[in-house]
């Protein structure tokens, strides 16, 4: 019997949605070579992550066996893929495949951290093979709401997996690869050990819609529209960002794309050739001289990104563009869950300047995930002998499992930290990894549990009150101690300033408190944030954060 496994360890992306890294091993066990199927990113909150840039995958593991790490496939060029590529580079090390357009975004990363262009190597689709380690690796065209998504088929001595990557089932996706319902089918031939599948709309009871349903609506829309038209969608999806400036284009309108993002993914498709008949557009300094009724924006902001131009122009004015009553502002996308509070913001401020906005509608907007009768076809094409569901919450992890075992197939319910062994007949928890999240605030990387973001909420909630008290070298106090305050009412329940009262009643502390203690700087702190507390308590009902600084002055 041999003594080597086929692993599967989800480092991010299995029990959440985004953030997605998967590692795949194979060899003798705690000596497995690997594999790292995607490294993307999430974005923070104001409710849970405050101040935080991006939230990244908690790698230690991986990168404690970095030596075992042959390379880094990226399936698609989705931020929460391909997102923190770049971010761990220096930790990693390894090489980076993915195809061109993907490539072309991975480089463009690479290149605002100072890596070699090299770091990262175009490959082509299947049946082109990368050979790495233990691993063969092709690229299988899928469609998604980004170009050149795919598959990987990942051969190893211990089986064939499939990780489906994003995908759905669509046949005129616009602007990409459409599904090929036999090549995936092919696939199947020499036996699938596992299917690592994507879970998103598992919920979704009804076929997904294809791309090319959305353009006789939109451009309907924005024939029959007066005033200025402005409309968002995510900067990635290429398709909608062609089937829009179409639509503008035939309503007779000159066509303005705005946002960074935006313009960095149509460069991106020229460079790589997946764009090759994108309708001309003009630059915002010109489109500040077209007349209003024959201008049409598509700007960045979908899910209410605060420095995105979306939410720029709903504060007023945008590159000097001023939106009025009678514009049109079309959300062709779908709020993720989360940023509901963003996107509500930056409607209300339109509607507050007369400005019609239309978001929810689903005749301008389509996933670009599979939905269950789409799941359904992927396990009949693959016939895998088992199905790990993956990219997905924890609730959709476990619906996919039972529409897995509906069709007669094993289902594992793995989330981030299960190492999976694939060997045997039944797929196993071979054993249990520490994962969680980073956090990237400002230029520094901290661990989620440091403590930093946790102090911060904390005096979000509670305001913060600092103490600076001066000692002799007797350890006898020169003076009171005073305050300053920060996010604290200013006077409370003795209709006295909070200042005052906390300098009095920190004076009456030191005024009483033994030598013992006012030679320890340590009962000192304790003392006088205890006093700070209280006295906030009594007065205006917070139990403040409380810094003291003890200075000492010496012979």
């Amino acid at each position: 019997m041999s003594n080597e496994r086929l692993i599967y360890l989800p480092l991010g992306g299995a029990g959440e949605i985004g953030m997605n890294a998967y590692v795949y091993g194979y060899g003798a066990p705690g000596k497995e070579r690997l594999i790292l199927v995607d490294l993307g990113l999430t974005f923070p909150d104001m409710d849970t992550t405050p101040g935080v840039d991006l939230i990244l995958p908690d790698i230690t593991w991986l990168a404690e066996r970095r030596d075992r790490l042959e390379a880094v496939f990226v399936t698609h060029a989705h931020e929460d893929h391909i997102g923190a590529v770049a971010q761990y580079y220096d930790r990693l090390g390894a090489p980076v495949y993915a195809r061109a357009f993907t490539a072309n975004l991975a480089r463009r990363k690479m290149a605002e951290f100072g890596y070699p262009e090299k770091a990262v190597t175009t490959v082509a689709p299947w049946p082109e093979i990368t050979q790495v380690g233990p691993f063969s690796v092709g690229y299988v065209p899928t469609s998604h709401s980004i170009p050149e998504s795919s598959g990987l088929v990942i051969d190893t001595p211990g089986g064939r997996i499939v990780h489906t990557g994003d995908f759905k089932i669509d046949l005129t996706p616009g602007v990409g690869e459409p599904f090929d319902h036999a090549l995936w089918e092919s696939l199947a031939a020499p036996g699938v050990k596992a299917l690592a599948c994507d879970s998103t709309n598992v919920f979704s009871h009804h076929e997904g819609r294809s791309e090319s349903t959305v353009a006789e609506p939109i451009t309907n829309l924005v024939a029959q529209s007066g005033g200025m038209f402005v409309c968002t969608t995510f900067a990635s999806n290429v398709a909608r960002l062609k089937t829009l400036a179409e639509a503008g284009v035939r309503a007779g309108r000159s066509v303005c794309l705005m946002g960074r993002a935006m313009q960095r993914m149509v460069e991106a498709g020229h460079e790589s050739g997946v764009i090759t008949d994108f309708p001309p557009t003009i630059t915002p300094e010109e489109a500040a001289s077209v007349p209003r009724g024959s201008l049409m924006l598509i700007v960045t902001g979908s899910q209410g990104e605060r420095r995105a131009a979306s939410a720029q122009l709903a504060g007023g004015k945008y590159n000097g563009i001023v939106l009025k009553e009678g514009d049109t502002f079309l959300f062709s996308s779908k709020t993720i869950p989360g940023n509901e509070r963003g996107v509500i913001r930056i409607m209300n401020k339109f509607s507050e300047m007369g400005v019609d906005v239309i978001e929810g509608d689903e005749r301008y907007h389509v996933s670009g995930h599979a939905n269950r009768p789409d799941l359904d076809v992927m396990h009949k094409l693959l016939k895998p002998q088992m199905v790990i569901p993956m990219h997905g919450e924890h609730r959709h992890l476990r619906e996919h499992v039972k529409l897995a075992e509906a069709n007669n197939l094993q289902g594992i319910l793995a989330v981030n930290g299960m190492m999976i062994d694939l060997g045997g007949k039944a797929p196993k928890v071979a054993e249990y990894v520490e994962t969680g999240r980073t956090y990237l605030d400002g230029s520094t990387r901290i661990g989620a549990l440091d403590g930093v973001v946790r102090d911060r909420i904390r005096m979000a909630l509670n305001g913060h009150v600092m103490v600076n008290i001066i000692l002799d070298e007797e350890d006898d106090p020169l003076g009171d101690p005073w305050v300053e305050t920060m996010g604290l009412a200013e006077t409370g329940r003795s209709r006295t300033a909070l200042v005052d009262v906390l300098e009095e009643d920190m004076s009456v502390f030191m005024g009483r408190a033994q030598k013992k203690v006012l030679s320890d700087d340590a009962k000192i702190e304790e003392g006088l944030r205890r006093v700070a507390r209280q006295s906030t308590q009594r007065e205006i009902g917070k139990r403040p954060e409380v810094t003291v600084v003890i200075s000492r002055l010496t012979d």
